[in-house]
């Protein structure tokens, strides 16, 4: 293992690759520590010390960027907005038929939906920047200590040209990260999106672990990370896992040159929707305290039963009602994704067209029933492996009082184990390719 981390930095591209990508993460970090024009650094800090990390409706978007939302930094969005773009473009395929064409025409096609994607992520970065600033002008950013003085003066400045030019540095911050990660693909190690993410999430990582360490006592820390390996090594496990179907092509006569012939296999996963479902069930959550929030009653009014319902069962992770929710839309988004991206007829009429077929099938509409039918089930193990993971950051706060940021759980631990893994595979192809011997053996 050391011998073949040896050989990374004894090799001048990889180490170029790998010394570029570091100082753009580097980069990275230092613009969520920037304040944005206008913010009052100190009154942020202080509210900051009084939220032990993000709550209510910024949980999810705070854990992306790496905890620069709540400190009103140029890069407070971090990736989120490209995320939702890209997430949007996928949903449009099936909505809209160009777009699915364009993904069907190749290079060129994804060339013009990434364009596209790029377009989206401005344009809803500048929708949740106003939003961003609206609710930290209402004072209304850190909820539990809403009635402190400090944090309803988090900007020092409410007139139109100092909104203007923060919702610009914000929506030029998420541009610049969109550059930072495709100039991590094209000149470093690759998934520079991904990697960056991987950054966000990895930074909050030491402040929550010590959390718990001072809240719980270093007895419930050990426990934790114990705890913490065991979750880690069975999201490896299930993420690696699929289900291989075997295919076999026929003989084909071209000429004098046969073609065709040889055996292979569709790997269907046991995660296909990887994160997206979990994003999904956490944005859907969101609405009800969003519509609560807004409904709130006067001074010395009693708030509409229902307001007063969501407020109790919809807006804490510690209630049974909201995990049970969370836990069934994660189950029934997996499903819906998993059947936008993968479609068995269009995968069958791709091994008809080329003379393949799955053993004791018959090709065409057989072969794609087949495949829906294993689809269907291996996406049920799946679906409860990703609630199940889900549920953990919930069930830690609501047993040891850890931060709902918890780290080895939820959206967290998906991508810090899926990134990792696909940017270990990556180095190891680059080894191969110049030592003929991989990173791992």
């Amino acid at each position: 293992m050391f011998r073949a981390i040896g050989r990374i930095f004894r090799t001048p591209d990889l180490r170029r690759k790998i010394g570029f990508t570091l100082g753009i993460v580097a980069l990275f970090r230092l613009g969520s520590f920037i304040p944005a024009p206008f913010v009052d650094y100190q009154n942020v800090q202080l509210c900051l010390a009084g939220n032990e990390g993000a709550t209510g409706l910024y949980q999810l978007v705070n854990l992306f960027s790496g905890g620069a939302l709540l400190q009103l930094s140029i890069f407070a969005l971090g990736i989120m907005p490209y995320i939702t773009a890209s997430i949007i473009t996928q949903l449009l395929r099936v909505v809209i038929p160009h777009f699915d064409t364009l993904h069907k025409e190749g290079q060129a096609g994804q060339a013009k939906l990434t364009q596209y994607t790029r377009y989206m992520t401005i344009a809803l970065a500048v929708l949740q920047s106003t939003t961003l600033i609206t609710v930290a002008r209402a004072g209304a950013l850190f909820p539990t200590t809403s009635g402190v003085a400090e944090c309803s003066q988090l900007i020092t400045n409410d007139a139109w040209y100092a909104i203007l030019l923060m919702v610009i540095t914000m929506t030029a911050g998420t541009g610049l990260i969109m550059w930072l990660g495709e100039l991590v693909t094209e000149r470093g190690i690759g998934n520079g999106m991904s990697l960056l993410i991987f950054v966000s999430i990895a930074a909050t990582f030491p402040s929550a672990l010590w959390s718990i360490a001072v809240t719980s006592g270093f007895e419930i820390f050990l426990l934790v990370l114990a705890l913490g390996i065991l979750v880690m090594g069975a999201v490896v496990f299930v993420e690696q896992s699929q289900r291989r179907i075997p295919v076999q092509y026929a003989k084909r006569m071209v000429g004098r040159r046969t073609f065709g012939g040889n055996n292979t296999y569709i790997p269907i996963k046991v995660n296909m929707a990887g994160v997206v479902p979990v994003i999904f069930a956490s944005s859907l959550l969101y609405l009800p305290a969003l519509v609560a929030q807004f409904n709130q009653p006067a001074a010395g009014e009693t708030a509409p039963e229902w307001v007063v319902w969501i407020q109790n069962n919809l807006v804490s992770g510690d209630n049974w009602i909201y995990m049970v929710v969370y836990f069934l839309l994660i189950v029934g988004f997996t499903y819906f994704y998993v059947a936008i991206t993968f479609n068995p007829e269009e995968v069958a009429d791709n091994m008809k067209k080329y003379g393949g077929f799955i053993p004791g099938i018959r090709a065409g509409r057989p072969t794609a029933e087949y495949l829906d039918y294993v689809l269907t089930r291996v996406t049920l193990p799946g679906s409860l492996y990703l609630g199940l993971v889900a549920l953990i950051p919930l069930l830690a706060f609501a047993s040891v009082g850890a931060n709902q940021n918890f780290p080895f759980g939820g959206a967290s631990i998906l991508i810090i184990v899926g990134v990792g893994l696909e940017t270990v595979k990556q180095i190891d192809a680059q080894l191969q390719q110049r030592h003929y011997e991989g990173l791992l053996r």
